[in-house]
């Protein structure tokens, strides 16, 4: 806490005052400006009344100059008092609708994606190997953890400066997970199908004793105090953890405190937000899978980007105990991999609740790789394909190939950018301190859209829209609802007809898979052109599946045979193969 911290009367009036724009006549409509020790005048709610579109009497006003001393002092209290990142709000978000029915499962991997074949004599063909190869060779004696653990060392040695997509590496305790690994699989004790898998985790993600710092400036000192769930699930899981992958500022963009995290395919240009370095770490082969964190895009924008198959969960699914809040009512855990295939053994290691999350439950995760996918009933919009990529269609083809049965899907036309209120609202409040403090003026992305000044903007946000919002939600889970109804998938441009927005507030899981390359200029985070340069470079695009609430099993093995026809998974970035 700083000297700017604004914790007494005086200054919480004086931010009112002067945030508000005429709270302490700065706009005052009769030209007073002299208002004593920031007191509130009329003149100055009558200036205020245009940030919240509302318009009073004189009458009004003078009521609302009498009542306010009181509200003041609350907002004065509430402010000094200590809340920790880690403190939930009371009010917790729960995707499952009353009177609904969800399919149970058991928790089980069935068949293996294919034949994993005999382990490739060159190190690189290793490295970019589905995970699922990789745990089979290592089944069949054919590949240490050690030797996998070191190929990846070797590699993020190599190249990450480069990608800018690892801000810690632990390499010695990796070479130690891996030796032990190894020790435990020759006594005959195999903890499960990640068993001396080397990974990377985003680094808002907690490891006792390892920094974690948030991707931010004013955090770039933080170390973890105690280990994640999610960390700890992998642990058990036999996976081999190689460092903290860069992440966006607090959870937004490609920029972090000491650099931009590059997309392998083009590293001229960011490779997008903000599991940046997971997914960078994971398509340059880096890492053999990665855990990245969504919010809003954050794992579907990077696996577009930079070519990953990025599985965001059902909301609730995998606890985030650990984890860095952002938003309480949205933010989710999942995997990034090369390979579809591979997500689902990733989300079987952290599917699960915790006491420590308290919108945490427990349902089972299931999948079925020999599943027949004929007869799958797949909803479709057809002006989202009609303004597709060819890509898209293309995908949607390989899909229409399996025999699945197509059907017409569409969303209401509501007003779904209002939803991002409880967004800004959720994420000024896990970081009013930093807002408060003055402190914001440190993270490196001071731009309009940048955390900043969406957080001071947030001030601002009335307390009955953000109910009303809260309301609109619950309105759009029960469309969302009835429209899955029948459906086993949705399928579509990864950003098309508000899709990523809305599935994010209902907490529909998504599933971002490669469906081919494309020709593109480099580009700023949001994809426009990012300078005058008319070269362009071959990149991944991707394409998306939606499933109803718990069913990721669906949207692996429909993924992954998609994939398999579509075949171009498995080509690398050039200059990092």
């Amino acid at each position: 806490m700083t000297d700017r911290m604004i914790t007494t009367r005086r200054g919480v009036m004086g931010l009112m005052a002067a945030g508000a724009a005429g709270f302490a006549g700065a706009c005052s409509p009769r030209g007073d400006n002299a208002l004593p020790d920031g007191a509130i005048s009329a003149d100055g709610i009558a200036c205020a009344e245009p940030l919240f579109s509302v318009s009073y009497s004189d009458e009004q006003r003078a009521q609302l100059v009498r009542s306010m001393e009181g509200w003041v002092t609350r907002a004065e209290a509430l402010r000094a008092h200590h809340k920790p990142n880690a403190l939930h709000p009371a009010q917790i978000f729960d995707p499952r609708l009353p009177g609904v029915q969800y399919r149970a499962q058991d928790d089980v991997i069935r068949n293996l994606p294919g034949n994993a074949g005999p382990v490739p004599t060159d190190s690189v063909d290793i490295a970019f190997a589905p995970v699922w190869k990789q745990a089979a060779w290592m089944a069949a004696g054919q590949l240490s953890s050690a030797a996998l653990t070191e190929i990846y060392l070797e590699r993020i040695a190599r190249h990450g400066a480069a990608l800018e997509c690892f801000i810690t590496v632990t390499a010695d305790r990796a070479r130690a997970q891996a030796r032990a690994r190894d020790a435990e699989r020759a006594a005959g004790r195999v903890r499960g199908p990640l068993h001396g898998i080397p990974y990377g985790l985003k680094d808002i993600i907690d490891v006792a004793g390892m920094p974690a710092t948030w991707g931010a400036t004013p955090y770039r000192e933080r170390v973890g105090e105690e280990t994640a769930v999610v960390a700890l699930r992998l642990e058990e899981a036999g996976a081999v953890l190689l460092g903290k992958t860069s992440v966006g500022a607090l959870a937004y963009g490609d920029i972090w405190f000491d650099g931009v995290c590059r997309n392998p395919f083009n590293p001229r240009e960011g490779s997008s937000g903000s599991s940046a370095g997971s997914a960078s770490a994971t398509a340059a082969g880096l890492c053999a899978f990665s855990i990245g964190t969504e919010t809003l895009g954050s794992i579907v924008s990077p696996s577009h980007r930079c070519g990953t198959a990025g599985l965001r969960p059902t909301f609730g699914r995998v606890a985030r105990t650990g984890a860095m809040a952002l938003c309480w009512t949205l933010d989710k855990v999942g995997p990034i991999t090369r390979h579809v295939a591979d997500t689902a053994y990733v989300l079987a290691a952290i599917n699960g609740g915790d006491a420590g999350d308290p919108a945490s439950f427990d349902h089972g995760f299931a999948c079925d790789f020999a599943r027949d996918l004929s007869g799958l009933r797949l909803g479709y919009n057809p002006q989202w394909l009609e303004e597709a990529s060819d890509l898209d269609r293309e995908a949607f083809e390989a899909a229409r190939s399996l025999g699945v049965r197509v059907e017409p899907f569409n969303v209401d036309d509501k007003p779904y950018a209002a939803l991002l209120i409880q967004l800004e609202a959720e994420a000024a409040a896990a970081f009013e301190e930093l807002t408060l403090s003055g402190r914001d003026s440190e993270l490196r992305w001071q731009d309009d859209v940048a955390w900043p000044n969406t957080f001071r903007r947030a001030r601002f946000i009335s307390g009955v829209d953000l109910v009303n919002v809260d309301r609109l939600r619950r309105q759009v889970m029960a469309m969302m609802a009835e429209r899955m109804d029948g459906l086993d998938a949705v399928m579509g441009p990864n950003f098309a007809g508000n899709m990523l927005l809305i599935t994010n507030y209902t907490g529909h899981p998504q599933l971002a898979l490669r469906a081919g390359f494309e020709s593109q200029r480099t580009r700023t985070i949001f994809g426009a052109p990012a300078d005058d340069s008319e070269e362009t470079f071959q990149v991944p695009y991707a394409t998306s599946l939606w499933a109803p609430l718990f069913e990721e099993g669906t949207l692996v093995s429909l993924g992954h045979a998609i994939e398999q026809r579509l075949g171009v998974a498995g080509t690398r970035p050039s200059d990092f193969s």
